[in-house]
């Protein structure tokens, strides 16, 4: 690998740290698509993704702890249903790999996903308080009316059935074992709008089994050789500081900004994600340039503004134009 493609890399995991620190996801929901994009077996992707995952997190949940934004109990049900989930998951890829669709079907997946969760969170974003009272809520308080046993007390004052958690999360490892990310970008609003988490304890948590799902995950993928290791290392040593700066960032920034940052991730990696398999399927190369444009650029705009929201929160400056702008 080039110098300039390392420090690209290093570049990259820097945005990405910054982004994971904020959202509360290992930060793969990028680094997968990007390395399809730029032309990775799926299967080096996915497991590179997940390596990265595990790295990346450790950081992140160390730093979300002193902030006092994790639930532990919530994070173990998680992880042992997710990690069940991932060797699933995992088992497909493989399978699929050997039929030679293993590159299209997981780029749809991602594009059908991203897209999905990035417009209902955007929605939600955009929506005033009478809007959200009508509605999310009403979705986190039909689920906490479900009394299946064991009834488990989270923080922030939810009360809910641990079987349905289980369930939720063993969907969740499945889809991130078959797409090679943490979850974070389905466990995240999973925990907001289906189970009445607050945001921030959402992302602290979903970090906190980020880490072990993570490392389960990236040990199953390295054990095929799926794992680019160079690349790995070259991302983890920009996100180290990245990351300490999106946790921060969540003490200072609005909990519907989160929102509106993080629907915008995901949308444009499902843009990306489309606008390569297009350019595959009729060999239109600006397409194929246009999406790795997109996705790290993308992460260059959206890491930039978490950062200006959040030095404009510290100053107490919600006036001035940049303020304005970066506010969703």
């Amino acid at each position: 690998m080039s110098l300039l493609l390392v420090g690209g890399f290093v570049g990259f995991g820097l945005l990405i740290g910054i982004l994971f620190g904020f959202f509360g996801m290992g930060g793969s929901f990028l680094v997968t698509p990007a390395l399809l994009v730029m032309g990775y077996p799926s299967t080096v992707a996915v497991g590179s993704g997940l390596a990265f995952v595990f790295g990346t997190s450790v950081i992140g949940a160390l730093r979300h702890r002193d902030h006092g934004q994790v639930d532990y109990k919530l994070a173990l049900i998680m992880t042992v249903a997710m990690t069940i989930g991932i060797e699933s998951g995992k088992g497909v890829v493989v399978s699929l790999d050997a039929t030679g669709q293993a590159d299209l079907i997981i780029s749809i997946a991602y594009v059908a996903l991203l897209t999905i969760v990035g417009l209902f969170t955007l929605r939600d974003a955009q929506r005033t308080d009478t809007d959200t009272d009508g509605t999310e809520r009403s979705l986190a308080d039909r689920v906490q009316s479900l009394h299946i046993p064991p009834m488990v007390t989270l923080r922030g004052g939810v009360r809910v059935s641990g079987s349905i958690v289980f369930a939720l999360g063993l969907v969740i490892g499945m889809l991130s074992g078959f797409l090679g990310v943490g979850g974070g970008f389905l466990l995240m609003p999973a925990m907001m709008y289906g189970l009445g988490v607050p945001a921030g304890i959402a992302v602290g948590t979903d970090i906190l089994q980020i880490t072990i799902s993570g490392a389960f995950g990236a040990f199953r993928y390295a054990q095929l050789g799926a794992v680019d290791l160079p690349v790995v290392g070259a991302l983890l040593a920009g996100s180290a500081l990245g990351a300490r700066v999106g946790a921060g960032a969540t003490k200072l920034v609005e909990e519907d900004a989160i929102k509106g940052y993080f629907a915008a991730m995901l949308l444009a990696g499902s843009v990306a994600v489309a606008a390569k398999e297009l350019g595959n399927a009729y060999g239109i190369e600006l397409l194929n340039t246009a999406s790795i444009v997109l996705i790290f650029g993308a992460a260059i705009l959206v890491s930039g503004a978490v950062v200006l929201a959040a030095v404009c929160r510290l100053r107490g400056d919600r006036t001035g134009t940049w303020c304005r702008l970066t506010t969703p």
